[in-house]
């Protein structure tokens, strides 16, 4: 019943590989444009932690990397709901052990979700509200966890196949709760080796794996490269084999120019956007129409056609993946203000909104962004542009991920470049973003607004996709439209090119997805 929610995906691949049979051994190196701001995964919401850390980590379920959305065990063996629907049992696998030794048992995964559900004061999740539908969690004995729901909720099977929920020890968490942002230890298959901050991160293979013969490499390096083109160097030379996040159609033929037949590109939609969030606690950003303005002064269209070339932006959306069954129809998404075809009537809609709110000719501000070429500052640097055309001052201010996300978190910023990157198209997830501050740990726009809350619960609660459609479409009107806290700017498009010697590994439209590196293997 639950599952009704999981939805497909469409995925292409370009010279995707044909099936053989694994070969053991050997190191895979791979290229992470990101640093982590720290190791724990239920706090950070940036690729640059889960690429080099998921591997070190087991979670209760998982997406089946092959067969995507579909949803299988990992430390879970098996799962059952009550007829009601409020009662969700899980079994957990014998023989799993910890990568100092001790086991893990139900009592791990309770203490895990106790974290992400119910954080200690002082203990970010940033997942928190996902699970508002969860009254508590259960260990009855050492191979069960039971999830009590207060109601059904179309995304709880998802999200508990979260890349992101690291099973933590119960251990661990009571000598501190905060341990795992500075500390690995997990059970899945890479033992933690050594990290230098903002050169590498190594992992060997774990022998005590619980799945037999897996992983298939010995181990795995990081290379931190933050800038576009030696990550991009570094994959035609061969110095990496791969970076699994993605790179611009300019670069995807560089690469394959240089390494010919022994290139592979695999190709998919991106389940990624990036977003304006603007500090609804700071004037003159606290007016609708000023927030309006702001949204409408943007071409998005002229955007899509000059940075798809340059970046990885590329589609119109709103709050919904354009090509998903939640997007939002093409008629609709016009009407909506910075969406539309004439960007000329737009603007001057703008200037009247701004000069009708007493915001100046020449009112300066600061875009703080994340120091991430592609597509962070490619944006920025476009968004200026753009309000600079309505007669706006703007700065841009590109910062190393740990501030940036510091800086959003606390709201010491005018407006921030943010983005919405989710593990599968669910309108849970996509509109978590847009809850009232209060409930929403990643909503950086802060303000509160309890029609959008009330909407959510509402849909969040349907089963049935029609019954959904209607709620999701006035969430979206009011969010970016009507008030404009925060919008959508493009959606982006996902180019793998890498070494064929990778094999083993698929892209799916999540880079947070398939990242343990478990099934991956070296070709000769």
């Amino acid at each position: 019943m639950l599952l009704l929610a999981l939805v497909a995906l469409g995925l292409t691949a370009i010279s995707a590989p044909a099936a053989e049979t694994p070969r053991p051994g050997g190191e895979l190196v791979f290229a992470v444009g990101e640093t982590p701001p720290s190791y724990d995964g239920h706090r950070e919401t940036t690729f640059g932690m889960l690429h080099p850390v998921a591997p070190h980590y087991s979670t209760l379920l998982r997406f089946d990397p092959q067969n995507y959305p579909k949803i299988v065990g990992d430390v879970a063996e098996s799962w059952s709901f009550s007829r009601d629907g409020l009662t969700a049992t899980f079994k957990i696998r014998k023989g799993i052990k910890f990568h100092d030794g001790t086991a893990l048992t139900a009592h791990d995964v309770k203490a895990t979700y106790d974290k992400i559900i119910f954080p200690p004061e002082g203990v970010a999740s940033a997942r928190k509200a996902s699970y508002a539908m969860v009254d508590r969690v259960e260990a009855p004995d050492d191979l069960t966890v039971v999830f009590k729901l207060k109601h059904i909720a179309a995304s709880f099977l998802a999200n508990l196949a979260s890349p992101w929920n690291f099973i933590y020890s119960a251990a661990k968490l009571k000598q501190d709760p905060r341990w795992y942002e500075k500390n690995i230890m997990g059970s899945g298959p890479f033992v933690f080796v050594d990290h230098v901050a903002g050169s590498h991160w190594i992992g060997k293979k774990n022998p005590n794996y619980f799945m037999a013969g897996r992983p298939y490499l010995d181990g795995f390096k990081a290379v931190f490269i933050r800038d576009t083109a030696p990550r991009i160097a570094a994959v035609r030379s061969g110095q990496a084999l791969v970076e699994f996040r993605g790179f611009n159609p300019a670069a995807r033929d560089d690469i394959v120019k240089s390494l010919g037949d022994k290139a592979v590109v695999q190709e998919s939609p991106w389940a990624c956007n990036i977003l304006v969030a603007l500090n609804n606690e700071k004037k003159p950003f606290s007016d609708a129409r000023v927030r309006r303005a702001l949204t409408l002064a943007i071409d998005r269209n002229q955007a899509s056609k000059a940075l798809a070339q340059i970046s990885v932006m590329k589609y119109i959306g709103g709050v919904f993946r354009p090509g998903s069954q939640f997007a939002t129809p093409q008629i609709e998404l016009n009407k909506l203000p910075g969406f539309g075809k004439n960007i000329d009537a737009a603007r001057a809609e703008a200037r009247r909104l701004l000069k009708e709110a007493g915001v100046a000719e020449g009112f300066s501000f600061v875009l703080k962004n994340r120091n991430v070429k592609e597509p962070y500052e490619v944006t920025g640097v476009y968004l200026v542009d753009q309000w600079r055309k309505i007669g706006l001052n703007v700065t841009h201010t590109p910062l190393e991920g740990g501030p940036y996300f510091n800086d959003l978190r606390q709201g010491n910023f005018d407006a921030g470049v943010d983005f919405d990157c989710e593990f599968m198209d669910e309108p849970d997830l996509y509109l978590l973003k847009y809850l009232s501050s209060d409930k929403s740990p990643v909503n950086y726009a802060r303000y509160k607004d309890a029609t959008l809350d009330e909407l959510y619960d509402r849909q969040s609660r349907m089963l049935d996709l029609q019954d959904r459609l209607p709620i999701i479409r006035q969430m979206e009107k009011r969010a970016i439209a009507e008030q404009a806290y925060q919008f959508p700017i493009l959606w982006w498009q996902r180019v793998i090119p890498h070494s064929s010697r990778l094999k083993g590994w698929k892209i799916g439209p999540s880079h947070y997805v398939n990242q343990d590196l478990r099934d991956v293997w070296l070709g000769q």
